[in-house]
């Protein structure tokens, strides 16, 4: 019952905590110093509140007013999603404590240099990482497609760092990322062994596709682990680089979670392809607007797999020892806060060779 309502408990040293909410009905509410989950057949599971940092609510669920208040009084964020993974808002109390971060911040969203500079090192960190993997899955296929794709690249990259400070070189930056995110999924679509899985190019708004909806579903993961990662680190959400535009979207969780699409996501979702993890059956027919989703039970299995994934250690280099992917994430994102007050390079996160 537990394994059906609760993903995972991470150790309060790595960051976080996380509460996924899938089941529809599920109510969450508050009981002393314990958040009580109960579910539409009146099972419950109780937890502990000091042991929870971030709840995920997917569809359907419930909160009381006294968990709101809960998770408010607790700086606990909670990200709302679809039941497919979509996400559509999030809760958090707003902090007055990292004004000087949040003046900082200002500061460099007005700096053109500083933001084509930092839009430069995502993109080359996303570019670099998306060529190991290409490199790493090829290793033993050798196929000339993927090793084609690996040298395009590879030339995507050297255009990028190329780039200086032109009042259009931001959008030309786009037009590289999307050149390269091109070649680099085409690449990667000759690396699925699964007979019933073919992809061919990357689509969203809607996944159309099983292999675009495990992508979409991962990424929705990811973009909300960033995204209370900054909150944590008192930075604003909403003060991009890369990504800008008069939307009220979190554009700086768009930014720093680009170096750790393949390392975490790509690579999580050619594995479980690879290895017969999923069917054709655990996705959804397309819906009118050619969608197609995972199905319930199908998250439920792809939850855990997404936190084991996270939760793997690797080597930074920010850090003596080895740390969870999660951790690399706060390490990149002091990384970022640090170039805040002068105008610093970032160094984006780069995958072992």
């Amino acid at each position: 019952m537990l394994n059906e309502i609760v993903t995972s408990f991470i150790p309060r040293s790595y960051t976080m905590s996380l509460l996924y909410l899938t089941q529809q009905g599920t109510q969450l509410r508050k009981d002393h110093g314990r958040f009580v989950v109960r579910q539409p057949d009146q099972s419950k599971v109780e937890v502990l509140i000091k042991e929870v940092e971030h709840i995920c609510l997917f569809g359907n669920i419930h909160l009381s007013t006294s968990a709101i208040a809960t998770c408010l009084h607790h700086q606990i964020p909670v990200v709302f999603l679809s039941q497919t993974g979509s996400y559509k808002g999030h809760l958090w109390s707003a902090e007055h404590q990292h004004q000087r971060i949040e003046t900082a911040q200002h500061q460099r969203f007005a700096d053109p240099v500083f933001q084509i500079e930092t839009a430069k090192a995502i993109v080359a960190g996303k570019i670099e990482n998306s060529r190991q993997h290409l490199l790493k899955l090829n290793r033993r296929r050798d196929l000339t497609t993927v090793s084609e794709a690996a040298a395009g690249l590879k030339r995507d990259l050297s255009a990028v760092q190329q780039l200086t400070y032109e009042a259009d070189n931001l959008d030309r930056l786009r037009g590289y990322e999307g050149t390269a995110a091109t070649r680099y999924f085409l690449g990667l679509g000759q690396l699925i062994k699964h007979p019933d899985f073919t992809f061919t190019k990357r689509t969203r708004r809607p996944p159309t596709d099983p292999v675009n909806s495990l992508f979409s579903f991962g990424y929705t993961l990811l973009f909300n682990n960033v995204l209370s990662l900054l909150r944590v680190e008192g930075l604003n959400p909403y003060l991009g680089n890369l990504h800008r535009s008069d939307r009220p979207e979190a554009q700086l969780a768009f930014d720093l979670m680009e170096e750790f699409r393949s390392p975490i996501v790509d690579t999580l979702v050619l594995q479980l392809i690879n290895q017969n993890v999923f069917s054709s059956e655990d996705f959804t027919p397309p819906n009118e607007a050619g969608g197609v989703y995972l199905i319930d039970s199908a998250r439920k299995r792809f939850l855990p797999a997404f936190e084991k994934r996270i939760m793997s250690e690797i080597q930074h280099p920010d850090s003596s020892q080895a740390v969870p992917y999660r951790q690399a994430i706060v390490l990149q994102l002091r990384r970022y806060k640090q170039c805040l007050p002068t105008g610093g390079t970032y160094e984006p996160f780069r995958r072992a060779t």
